[in-house]
């Protein structure tokens, strides 16, 4: 599976980004989904995830109530909308899909080792 997010840009806080991954090579509806981020000099990490069957959504609490993941089989995307943003959320986002079944585990989801396909990165860049 080959991926390619985009979406990513400059905005005040406050404002709204709709990320997009767009898969090619294979179709993810088999494939557990979820977005990542990386804030300069810090870990990549988990932010949103989608499980195949599009019947569970997974955030980290800092975008809890303002971050959205879906997903369009028939596009072979996932989205992920932004809303609120601030500055913290400043960072590289990128998507990420595996088949693993451990995904369902909260103890495994957030560990980038469990994914098996990523996309390059989009940056957001929120300025207050």
């Amino acid at each position: 599976v080959q991926l390619q997010a985009y979406g990513g840009g400059l905005v005040q806080a406050g404002g709204s980004l709709r990320l997009s991954c767009a898969a090619s090579g294979r179709p993810i509806s088999r494939y557990h989904m979820a977005w990542f981020r990386q804030a300069p000099g810090k870990e990549r990490e988990f932010v949103a995830g989608i499980n195949w069957s599009d019947t569970n959504t997974y955030y980290t609490d800092s975008v809890k109530g303002r971050f959205t993941i879906s997903r369009d089989n028939a596009k072979n995307t996932v989205y992920l909308q932004m809303n609120s943003l601030k500055p913290e959320d400043t960072a590289v986002y990128s998507c990420a899909a595996t088949a693993n079944s451990i995904y369902g585990s909260i103890t495994y989801r957030g560990r980038t080792t469990l994914y098996d396909y990523w996309g390059q990165g989009t940056l957001v860049t929120v300025s207050s």
